[in-house]
């Protein structure tokens, strides 16, 4: 009986999906990303029946099904059956509820800017949901600020970017960010949203009053700290796994009109760490004697010593710079910034004087810039626009990110940057190495870190072609190897896994929480199939 109800329903599907690919005006198989055999979908017709509202906002033609097939890592390659291009958050619910209607349900994804880099964004054979799309159907500005305190209404398909030229025109600004400003809020806040400002100011999640979310189960929800907190602290940090997010509350603070943006390179890493670590603890959000931001930085045999984040140090001073790097073979760089106003511009330079104060650098290797709030934020846009130009950027990104307890940071430097990364000497973008402080972080959300009072992140930032993007993964495979042989517990950080198992140890005390959530938000798994954390997504 159970058999013949499959076959029933397979029929039935097979004749839907002639109907809908009739329907959309492209009749054409779709090609799994794994095989290459052709392969139906299970997104049935009815859809454009039952919900006329968002049928014709389907699309297969090959511009958008492309788009949405891959990402900024240009390594994965996931096929959808459709793309909607929503008008409304109400066409996102209805796309949801369509699914989950059916006994069969089809996957569905929210695609923001597509700056994932292991196609966690994707849907094979299911539906890619285009945020981007909500930028220009919006009835009203998708970025409103109000409040006392100050905050903004931001929709989740803006980008960051967005945000802060719009809280600009008010004289505010969020007081966390990412190095690269052109990433959506609802893609940044389903991971965490890491840069500079983490250490004082915490994670972008961190500093959230409120969502609106649409769930796995369709459901349009306002949740909060105090108002449905489990779905709040579920999402934040949650990768997709539980809704959608459309609305975000953001904090903001007056915004600062300059920067006092510092470098300091080190031969030394004892005292790299160390200087880093003892920067790190003056982190009061309202002590204004404290760093607005800190980052640091490998420097190795890689021609210039700028590259395409940023171009800093004074062209007269790159070829003693380079001298040290190939003398060395590492060179660490502590780049720190201080903001200021018109109030405080008397006294910026006295306060930075005294924070750096007592620092083991290089003597004679710091370098300083004065420039404004907004062309410190937006830093990276221009090595984007140049590669860009040069046609860089659209290139397999084998990134690996990571989070490091800072007892084990020394052997990291030792194993892994002096030992595998020297050896294999294929490494020429950029390496970050910067800790943070947990206290910052909340744990009643999803995302994880590890269990130590201050950590590092640290970031691989590869950029291959086409044929040799391999050999970095190997590597990154082998610096996942080497921190596991030697019992350092680090957690990924828009982490990539194959298995389950590899999942759970991920989250570790975190995994029954996020099973027990997934089950009460997204029951029948329909979200974010493309991190492929449940094994039969």
């Amino acid at each position: 009986m159970a058999e013949n109800f499959l076959i029933q329903t397979y029929v039935m599907l097979i004749f839907f999906i002639s109907r809908l690919i009739f329907s959309l005006g492209k009749s054409k198989p779709w090609i799994s990303s794994t095989t290459t055999s052709t392969v139906t979908t299970i997104i049935p017709p009815m859809i454009l029946t039952n919900y006329k509202e968002i049928g014709y906002k389907l699309r297969d033609d090959h511009e958008a099904i492309n788009m949405a097939s891959t990402d900024y890592g240009n390594m994965v390659r996931q096929i959808p059956a459709a793309v909607l291009y929503p008008s409304s958050i109400k066409d996102i619910a209805t796309l949801i509820k369509s699914s989950n209607n059916l006994s069969l349900p089809f996957h569905i994804a929210a695609r923001g800017h597509g700056h994932s880099v292991r196609g966690q964004a994707t849907a094979p054979n299911g539906v890619v949901v285009n945020m981007m799309a909500l930028k220009s159907q919006r009835d009203g500005p998708g970025v409103i600020v109000s409040g006392n305190p100050f905050y903004a209404d931001v929709g989740g398909e803006q980008l960051w970017i967005d945000v802060l030229r719009a809280t600009l025109e008010h004289g505010l600004a969020p007081v966390s960010w990412t190095d690269y400003l052109y990433l959506t809020v609802g893609g940044t806040l389903s991971n965490a949203g890491i840069s500079g400002q983490t250490f004082r100011y915490g994670p972008q999640i961190s500093n959230v009053y409120e969502l609106d979310v649409v769930t796995g189960k369709g459901e349009f929800v306002t949740c909060s700290a105090h108002k449905n907190s489990e779905l709040f602290y579920a999402v934040l940090g949650g990768l997709g796994q539980f809704g959608i997010i459309v609305r975000a509350r953001i904090a903001l603070e007056p915004a600062p009109k300059r920067v006092k943006w510092v470098r300091m390179l080190y031969t030394d890493f004892s005292e790299f760490a160390r200087d880093q670590e003892q920067l790190i603890k003056i982190n009061g959000r309202k002590d204004k004697n404290a760093l607005d931001y800190l980052e640091g930085s490998l420097l190795m045999n890689q021609g210039s010593p700028d590259n395409w984040r940023s171009s800093f140090f004074p062209p007269s001073d790159h070829s003693r710079i380079i001298s040290k790097v190939t003398d060395n073979k590492i060179v660490y760089c502590l780049e720190v910034a201080k903001f200021y106003d018109d109030r405080s511009s008397k006294t910026v330079d006295k306060v930075l004087k005294l924070l750096l104060k007592g620092l083991n650098y290089d003597p004679g290797f710091m370098f300083e810039k004065d420039v404004s709030y907004m062309d410190f934020l937006d830093r990276v846009r221009g090595g984007e626009l140049k590669l860009q130009s040069q046609g860089l950027w659209e290139v397999p990104h084998p990134w690996l990110n990571l989070f490091i307890p800072k007892t084990h940071v020394s052997d990291f430097n030792t194993g892994v940057f002096r030992e595998i990364v020297l050896k294999r000497n294929i490494t020429t973008g950029p390496v970050l190495l910067y800790p943070m402080n947990r206290n910052k972080w909340d744990d009643r959300m999803s995302a994880v870190i590890p269990d130590e009072d201050v950590f590092y992140t640290v970031g691989f930032l590869h950029s291959g072609g086409f044929d040799d993007w391999e050999s970095f993964d190997e590597q990154n495979k082998e610096i996942l190897k080497f921190c596991e042989d030697a019992g350092i517990n680090v957690k990924q950080y828009l982490p990539h896994y194959k298995t389950q198992e590899d999942w759970m140890k991920h989250f570790g005390s975190k995994w029954k929480t996020f099973i027990e959530r997934k089950s009460k938000f997204d029951p029948k798994k329909i979200l974010s199939p493309g991190q492929r954390i449940f094994s039969h997504q």
